[in-house]
């Protein structure tokens, strides 16, 4: 790839809006930019030092386009590595139009999607982690998911893969040196110091493909499906939560025939709540698929708010329900709801607890789902069940990054079985190398064209 032209893109969002920032990077970037400014000040483009601003007029034919301000960045000293000028112009769709149009005539050409983020990779300014964690800060829409995308950028990710990927490099340099004296039986690689470090190495592959639940929830939204039986206050709730009128309520059974969902923010976390279809049995063939939908949006929840009217359920039919959707990494919070109505049940409350014990269930929470207040306790337990899957280390939330790890695993544990079973030297070092190459993968140690641009494309043009 040869990516040292210069480009130009708009890196503020599109449309209009006081101030818009045009970005130009390459090898030439400053004398491209040259013929199209002039200083107020009298001070020449060509004299400008890294870091500095001029204020002046974009022009073109000796016509003023606009009012500027130029930024320059030398080589080495800017995001991308390379000679980068950011012109600031007024908002004006034209104005920025018609700039970007001038300074195409200048052989500059247009940059594609992620294309100074690629250039910043390729000249050594930060791996492909923290490249792929520029996009995440972007587009982080919750302040956990900044915390994990500004760890990342920073070096997590690299700084706990790069001392083991460095030591499985030398245990490999022992054994295949070992290949090129195997005629003098000598042994410059201690098996059992490699079988310790595969055992490190794969106790820290493990601990991040682990993280990957948490931070993939985080990223996307941690899946929480509110169900229970029909008119038991799912929409209620989720009105509440929602703090608008999202799901239509009222009290005929089986008003809602759909999932309906939306995010929240609580205390930085983003959570994506499920409203379904109430549970029951039915003959109404509409219903019936929207009891199908709840089942499959609760088969794919981490969180499950059971909400129930205790005046209108028995205490086997909350155990049924439960015991068909419990599974290992389903958290269910049992609530009850309507407590501002007169109790007529005779379900009580702690039989009802110790009966849910296999489900893992501490509590139940009593609410009012037409009133704010209760919402509180709600709310503090699903953040509760959220700090339980914390990670205090890397989190990884990519799922290129998950794939290699599944393959790095699945190599680290090749190598145990060679060195157990003791095969020779040439096929150990294949099965290092291929998980050395899998780490690689990750921090960009180990890239290929087409996987770049994969990567890059997701990116937006001007970043």
């Amino acid at each position: 790839m040869d990516f040292k032209d210069d480009i130009v893109a708009i890196s503020t969002p599109t449309g209009m809006g006081a101030i818009a920032l045009i970005r130009i990077t390459g090898d030439n970037a400053l004398i491209k930019v040259e013929p199209f400014f002039k200083s107020r000040s009298g001070t020449s483009v060509s004299d400008i030092k890294s870091h500095s601003v001029i204020y002046g007029d974009f022009t073109y034919d000796d016509e003023i386009i606009d009012e500027v301000v130029l930024s320059y960045f030398g080589k080495g000293k800017s995001f991308t590595g390379q000679e980068t000028v950011e012109i600031s112009c007024h908002g004006s769709t034209y104005i920025q139009k018609t700039i970007i149009e001038k300074l195409l005539t200048n052989n500059i050409r247009l940059a594609k999607a992620g294309e100074f983020t690629m250039r910043a990779f390729l000249n050594g300014k930060f791996d492909l982690t923290q490249a792929e964690a520029v996009s995440d800060l972007i587009y982080s829409d919750s302040s956990s998911m900044h915390k994990i995308a500004l760890n990342q950028m920073r070096g997590g990710f690299q700084n706990d893969l790069k001392v083991l990927r460095e030591e499985l490099l030398h245990f490999t340099s022992m054994i295949e040196l070992e290949l090129d004296f195997s005629e003098e039986d000598v042994e410059f690689a201690n098996k059992n110091d490699l079988l310790d470090l595969i055992d490190r190495v794969s106790t820290k592959v493990a601990e991040l493909k682990d993280s990957f639940k948490y931070g993939n929830a985080i990223k996307n939204g941690i899946p929480v499906a509110i169900a229970g039986k029909p008119n038991s206050g799912k929409s209620s709730l989720l009105n509440l939560l929602l703090n608008e009128e999202k799901a239509i309520v009222s009290n005929i059974a089986g008003t809602t025939r759909d999932a309906i969902e939306d995010t929240i923010i609580i205390d930085g976390i983003k959570y994506r709540f499920v409203d379904t279809a109430g549970l029951r049995k039915t003959d109404d063939e509409i219903e019936s698929k929207g009891i199908e939908i709840t089942k499959s949006k609760i088969s794919k929840a981490s969180v499950l708010i059971y909400l129930f009217d205790i005046n209108d359920i028995t205490k086997d039919e909350i155990i049924n329900d439960l015991s068909e959707f419990n599974r290992d990494d389903l958290t269910i919070l049992l609530v009850r709801n309507k407590i501002d109505l007169k109790n007529k049940s005779d379900i009580k409350m702690e039989p009802l607890l110790k009966s849910c014990k296999d489900f893992e269930i501490n509590e139940i929470l009593e609410i009012s789902a037409i009133q704010k207040d209760y919402l509180k306790p709600l709310k503090a337990k699903l953040l509760s069940v959220n700090k339980a899957s914390e990670n205090n280390g890397t989190i990884v939330t990519n799922l290129r990054h998950y794939n290699s790890l599944n393959e790095a695993e699945s190599s680290l544990i090749d190598i145990k079985k060679g060195i157990e079973n003791g095969i020779t030297g040439d096929l150990l070092s294949i099965d290092l190398r291929k998980a050395i190459d899998s780490i690689g993968e990750i921090t960009g140690q180990i890239t290929n064209d087409e996987m770049l641009g994969n990567i890059f494309s997701n990116f937006c043009i001007g970043k």
